[in-house]
């Protein structure tokens, strides 16, 4: 193993500014460690069950390459070593196996391709052909039931060659929000010489596609336009009939709307849904009926959110579910169909009528797969010592690893990674994550930084928690105590506790935050007077909160992708509805003046807390402006230290290597700085990449 001591300590020189270091400092994770770890991103099981097709996130070398990530191809077998079947610098995605189970398929941009194809790579190896290429690119795709060389595909028409020459001539004016080019569901014979695609007169904008077992029909997801709004909240379930050209059903799906298969009779479907139109998050498992239209909740009042179905045999569903911190895997049987059956009736499987099939404390599965018959499933899993892997799960038996694609971290040192419960000063219960430093020294009180996620729609579980944005190891080995806690309004823990902040967004849902502070310092673990947040989007308003309305609660804050005026907010994001229906309940005409106070720069005036703001000047959600309206009124005001970094081409997330390096970067040297170092002036501007390398290669 390379010297990874010397790294660390000029890695510290670094972030500190400082002229020397300790040499006691924790061999632990780098940041550059963050930006070379391989992730497995979407498993796929074979028709049989005895082999695995998955994607592997590749990063780029932010030095040499830079860029977004690669993803390539692999096959795991279990008791096999995994194989690499499509990789190096490629994009693969929607992988499926095709019906017989003799090939996997793919979409990709390869060589000279103009756009994304389906290519397919024979299971015994040898070079992917090209299938099919469309006059655009193929979004997904799905192979037809009984007739194996047929799928239905999503695509976009091929722009014209007048619109391409009137932009060539400078005509290159946009209207704003009109001019979205819409989805349209296409059906290919992949068998014939030269495939021509057949358009079906499907109305809307489809994004899901997925077959009945007999051929027949389509389910897809369809919005009404093209408009990210509309996707997220008013996407409906609509069945096709392939063979009569027309909508058969349309399911009125309350709210947003997640993952759907078929049974396997064909005349119902698993639904991973919202139970209100106000509901957050889907994670509700649904029984879709066919005949009725009707959709039924299969675990009412269930107190934590499904991710993901599929049927196996007969009448049986096997899915996985986000309980607080942690998931399990579990089955239920699927009451007989009865036209009469409502939400509660006797009969229907409540929550402690579940099979739990896996329950692993801190093994957090996050995607099955299933085989044909449904008695194997690909599993992709991670935990606090490994980013997502490959399982593997026969019913009856225990999950079983396939690859180990980061085996390097076995030998770096990890702060030891801890579930926190705590009580909000109301009494509500609370969980949080604790990565504490590493090499902690016992009765030593250490600087705090709290990582807030975004949503607030989401939560933090139990696996591995850290990368360039949240990167709580690499916080560890620098002494720090790192704490992400799942405030009010996460998901993980049912409907009800999802919409805590409804109509009080920046309420009580943050003084969990301080809440946590609390119990933390009286562990005996955290300094009071040097406390950190951070976070992204929501996680960044959580941020610019912290720094402005609990400012006497903070030492110093990092915001990224963060809004900061709810008002210029609601009119420039792309998502106004959703934040009015899924959190802010009125709109703003109802209540300017509470829009205006739940806002970070109405209280900027009382703001004592360092502020250092990382922005994607691309971003369409939370508009660039959000943070050069807080920058320039704390500016303005004088009174505390803050900087604004913008990031060119990047948007609501950092894709390119190299912004995401820096960022990482100047996030801990601004936590250094202020928690442990001289505080002041904001450090310099510059950061030492070449010093940065230098180490890392000496390491190595």
């Amino acid at each position: 193993m390379p010297n990874r001591s010397l790294s660390a300590i000029l890695f510290l020189c670094l972030v500190a500014g400082a002229l020397t270091a300790s040499p006691s400092f924790a061999d632990g994770v780098t940041p550059l460690d963050l930006e070379r770890i391989k992730t497995v991103t979407s498993v796929v099981i074979s028709p049989s069950g005895d082999q695995v097709a998955y994607t592997l996130r590749v990063p780029r070398d932010p030095f040499e390459d830079n860029g977004a990530a690669y993803v390539e191809l692999h096959l795991a077998t279990p008791g096999g070593d995994p194989r690499p079947y499509v990789t190096g610098k490629i994009n693969v995605s929607d992988v499926a196996w095709n019906p017989d189970g003799s090939s996997i398929s793919f979409l990709a941009k390869r060589g000279e391709d103009k756009v994304k194809g389906l290519y397919g790579v024979p299971l015994d190896g040898g070079e992917a052909q090209l299938l099919y290429a469309h006059e655009a690119d193929i979004a997904s795709y799905a192979y037809r039931p009984g007739k194996e060389s047929e799928i239905a595909f999503i695509a976009k028409e091929k722009d014209s060659a007048e619109s391409k020459e009137r932009r060539e001539q400078g005509f290159n004016q946009e209207i704003y929000e009109e001019e979205g080019r819409f989805n349209y569901v296409w059906l290919v014979d992949l068998s014939q010489e030269s495939p021509e695609a057949r358009k079906l007169q499907v109305s809307g904008h489809p994004s899901v596609i997925e077959w009945s077992p007999d051929g027949s029909r389509l389910a897809m997801a369809v919005a009404p336009t093209t408009l990210v709004d509309d996707s997220l909240m008013k996407r409906r379930l609509h069945i096709y009939d392939v063979n009569r050209d027309a909508l058969v059903q349309k399911f009125q799906n309350p709210g947003k709307l997640g993952s759907f298969s078929w049974s396997p009779e064909g005349d119902e479907l698993v639904v991973i849904a919202s139970e209100t139109i106000h509901d957050p998050a889907p994670g509700r498992l649904m029984l879709a009926s066919m005949e009725s239209g009707a959709l039924v909740d299969l675990l009412p009042g269930l107190k934590a959110h499904v991710r993901s179905a599929h049927w196996s045999k007969g009448r049986e569903l096997t899915y996985l579910v986000d309980q607080r911190v942690e998931t399990y895997l579990a089955s239920l049987t699927v009451p007989p169909k009865t036209p009469e059956i409502k939400t509660g009736d006797e009969g229907v499987p409540n929550e402690d009528g579940q099979r739990v099939l896996i329950s692993n404390p801190g093994q957090i599965f996050t995607s099955l797969s299933s085989s044909e018959d449904g008695d194997q499933l690909a599993l992709l899993g991670h935990s606090s010592e490994h980013p997502a892997e490959v399982f593997h799960f026969a019913k009856g038996s225990s999950p079983e690893r396939l690859t180990q694609n980061n085996r390097w971290l076995k030998d770096v040192s990890l702060g030891k990674q801890e579930v926190v419960t705590y009580q909000a000063r109301d009494g509500l219960e609370l969980d949080g994550l604790l990565i504490r430093p590493l090499n902690e020294v016992p009765g030593k009180r250490y600087p705090l930084i709290l990582m807030i996620h975004g949503g607030p729609e989401s939560h933090f579980r139990n696996g591995w928690i850290s990368n360039y944005a949240v990167p709580g190891q690499v916080a560890a080995a620098q002494g720090f105590a790192v704490f992400y806690p799942n405030y009010r309004a996460s998901t993980g823990r049912g409907v009800e506790f999802s919409m805590l902040d409804h109509g009080d967004f920046a309420g009580k849902e943050f003084d969990d935050l301080v809440d946590a502070i609390d119990h933390l310092v009286n562990m005996g673990l955290v300094d009071r007077q040097k406390v950190g947040v951070t976070g992204r989007s929501y996680g960044g308003f959580a941020s610019a909160w912290c720094a402005t309305a609990l400012s006497e609660h903070f030492a110093a804050s990092v915001m990224g992708v963060g809004l900061t005026d709810q008002l210029s907010f609601f009119g420039t994001t792309d998502i106004p509805n959703e934040m009015k229906l899924v959190h802010f309940r009125l709109w703003p005409w109802d209540n300017w003046q509470f829009y205006l106070e739940r806002s970070p720069i109405f209280h900027t005036p009382s703001a004592r807390t360092p502020l250092l703001i990382l922005h994607g000047k691309a971003d369409t959600r939370v508009y660039p402006g959000q943070s050069i309206e807080i920058y320039r009124y704390l500016k303005t005001l004088g009174k505390v230290p803050v900087r604004l970094v913008l990031y060119p081409g990047e948007g609501h997330g950092t894709r390119k290597a190299a912004a995401r390096l820096d960022s990482c970067l100047r996030l801990l040297r601004w936590m250094e700085h202020y928690l442990k170092g001289p505080g002041g002036d904001p450090p310099v501007i510059d950061l030492d990449y070449e010093a940065l390398q230098s180490a890392d290669q000496a390491a190595r």
